[in-house]
């Protein structure tokens, strides 16, 4: 997260089915649904930030905060246009993993009082090692031409000597099954984060990234 962001200890919160936020990720994001209108206005006038999280399996939408993770992405919105017809289009960038320790409010929107999570510090053999191994399993997905990052973020990837943002970009965009993903996010452990990474891109994609 950028030194001079500071989250405020209380967060507007976006539970959706399948959608997760990771630190340094982009997503897009079409805002439609009055309740998230009123969200948006409400993070617009004040921070310019507000939470994703995870709807459980069982939910086709939530009625309580009981209804979806409460560990989450916070984001910040770097672009948001507003449509004639009052929806938004917006882009929202992942800042920090948190954690909801309460509910200021439960409704339209929930509004958490969060915690921000910090990954266990780990600079070891072991870590560069499990690195170059996502990196490897990376241009291996890359290869097969199924699912390619735009060219920036792929340079970026290649270049990129920060395992714990290696271990986020790449869970976010290429593993596939949202309570994976939930799983990782969860993961405060730099080292075992690199490892579900690993586990997972075996598993999802089988020989394409033996």
């Amino acid at each position: 997260m950028p030194p001079s962001l500071i989250l405020p200890k209380q967060m507007p919160v976006m539970p959706l089915p399948g959608a997760l936020l990771f630190p340094h990720a982009l997503l897009p994001l079409h805002i439609f649904e009055p309740r998230y209108r009123q969200m948006l206005k409400h993070a617009l006038a004040h921070h310019r930030m507000f939470c994703v999280a995870l709807l459980k399996p069982h939910c086709a939408e939530w009625k309580s905060p009981s209804d979806f993770f409460h560990t989450a992405g916070a984001g910040l919105i770097r672009a948001c246009v507003e449509r004639s017809d009052g929806t938004s289009n917006l882009i929202l960038q992942g800042l920090q993993r948190v954690r909801f320790s309460d509910f200021q409010q439960k409704a339209p929107f929930p509004i958490a009082t969060i915690d921000s999570l910090d990954s266990a510090a780990s600079s070891s053999v072991e870590t560069e090692a499990l690195a170059t191994k996502v990196l490897e399993l990376y241009s291996n997905l890359k290869g097969d031409g199924l699912r390619q990052l735009p060219p920036k973020v792929d340079q970026y990837l290649a270049d990129l000597r920060d395992p714990e943002m290696l271990a986020d970009l790449v869970a976010s965009t290429f593993v596939s099954d949202p309570l994976r993903r939930q799983r990782v996010l969860e993961e405060l452990s730099i080292n075992q984060r690199l490892r579900l990474v690993i586990q997972y891109l075996r598993e999802e994609t089988g020989s394409a990234a033996a």
